[in-house]
């Protein structure tokens, strides 16, 4: 990846508004750009979108939405702004995090109004560390079906995506004013495609290991749970240019992917009275801190394994996900009868396994956590055998609130954005700020501002 000064040969293409990365961030870009009046051109490197997006349960955290509202929820932007400046103890942009929270609702339903995504709330169980349900996503609970969505309708309106093509060249001049890019196509040849600004939406550096061993060396040999092509462009881009950086050790993890499966269960089997045991059938920490902590956590136990606990009331609410479908469709939910039969088909101790869940929500938790009384774990019991991975980055380009990008001695780089993963976004500087759904918040709603800017 490289910056150099525009061709002399001018371009082949030119385009207003240039994005690279057809994921949920460059795909609102595209459309809030093109409502905007501008020309248009998404530049992809796969042979068909997808980003972390379609890996993910495509949720998006918004407060004050019709849907929320429908649902009998109240909540506000400043409510949810207070959540998110919580979960990361206030090591976050309180400017961006105002952005992002004031701009979400707005987001939601416009894409739920303007294009007809039908985005519902998760209104059966919460999320740790949101004091509000604000959850939205498609019926499917699958981000998969959500980033079909974003390209099919990005498609009917007519914004033109070219995949195939690999950014590997910015053209700056001046003062890193950026005037197109190169692209190298299968074929090992090469096109020059000329601009008036440029949206990097092509995520952050976790399909890189040794930048993510670098930044992040407690998750450094975790299983990466992202995309692979994410190999820190943007960051290496915005770098060259004198851009500023910020809090390039932040991630987001997962300590509830089932092994070997890698099929992602949802937090709502913990959050709805479910547990973590090790292998030696012992719980080893407060579960209800979040998900993206819990990486960590399950690493750090006997063979970076635990079990994930639940019965059949949880089993049902999880069901809504079709991640979760997929891991009973390939055997990765185990179910007993008996904590005897639970022992012996998880190969966990029974002697402890049956002490850990006798003593769930007894007082005096070894760990703090608080276990609701009416959501006690009772037969037919549930696990999933699960490790900790890496997801995605949160850690990136330093960025004004409407995502475009600051220079690292003051001030904004002229007509350059990033905006998702390849920004720096609201999670402080490790693992557990990270608040659920900060990922697509960042990706839709910095999408939308920066397609609009300008």
């Amino acid at each position: 990846m490289s910056v150099e000064a525009p061709p002399d040969s001018g371009f082949e293409f030119e385009a207003e508004t240039l994005i690279i990365g057809a994921g949920a961030a460059g795909l609102v870009a595209a459309l809030s750009a093109l409502e905007a009046g501008r020309e248009v051109l998404v530049l992809e490197a796969d042979p068909v979108p997808s980003g972390s997006t379609a890996l993910s349960a495509g949720l998006i955290p918004a407060a004050g939405t019709k849907a929320q509202k429908a649902a009998g929820i109240d909540d506000s932007p400043a409510l949810f702004a207070a959540d998110i400046m919580a979960k990361a103890k206030g090591e976050n942009d309180p400017d961006l995090v105002e952005s992002l929270a004031e701009g979400a609702a707005e987001a939601i339903d416009w894409l739920a109004d303007r294009f007809g995504l039908p985005l519902t709330v998760v209104d059966d169980f919460s999320y740790p560390g949101h004091s509000r349900r604000r959850m939205h996503g498609l019926p499917s609970r699958a981000g998969r079906d959500l980033i079909d969505a974003l390209r099919a309708t990005a498609e009917a309106e007519g914004v033109p995506i070219v995949t195939e093509r690999r950014v590997e060249t910015l053209y700056a001049e001046g003062e890193g004013t950026i005037r197109g890019v190169s692209a190298r196509l299968p074929d090992g040849s090469t096109e020059d495609v000329g601009c008036r600004r440029l949206i990097l939406a092509c995520n952050g550096f976790g399909g890189n290991r040794e930048m993510v061993r670098q930044h992040m060396p407690a998750i450094g040999e975790a299983i990466y749970f992202g995309h692979d092509g994410n190999r820190g462009d943007a960051l290496n881009w915005g770098e060259a240019l004198g851009a500023a950086t910020s809090h390039l050790g932040a991630f987001q993890g997962h300590g509830n992917v089932a092994h070997p499966h890698g099929i992602l269960i949802s937090w709502a089997v913990i959050m709805e009275g479910g547990i973590q045991v090790n292998l030696e059938g012992r719980r080893f920490w407060d579960e209800t801190q979040g998900y993206s902590e819990a990486a960590a956590a399950v690493l750090a136990q006997p063979e970076g394994i635990a079990w994930a606990i639940y019965d059949d009331r949880i089993g049902g609410i999880a069901r809504q996900f079709a991640d979760f479908q997929e891991a009973e469709a390939q055997g990765a939910v185990i179910r007993a009868d008996t904590v005897a039969e639970l022992a012996e088909r998880t190969r966990l101790p029974e002697v402890e396994l049956s002490k850990t869940l006798e003593s769930i929500g007894t007082v005096g938790d070894p760990f703090g956590r608080v276990f609701d009384g009416e959501k006690r774990l009772v037969p037919p019991f549930a696990a999933t055998r699960v490790t900790g991975t890496l997801f995605h980055t949160q850690g990136g380009l330093d960025i004004a609130p409407d995502g475009q990008v600051k220079r690292k001695d003051g001030g904004l780089l002229p007509n350059l954005y990033a905006v998702g993963g390849a920004a720096v976004g609201v999670s402080g500087s490790g693992d557990a700020g990270y608040l659920s759904g900060n990922g697509l918040l960042a990706a839709v709603v910095l999408g939308r501002k920066a397609g609009l800017s300008g």
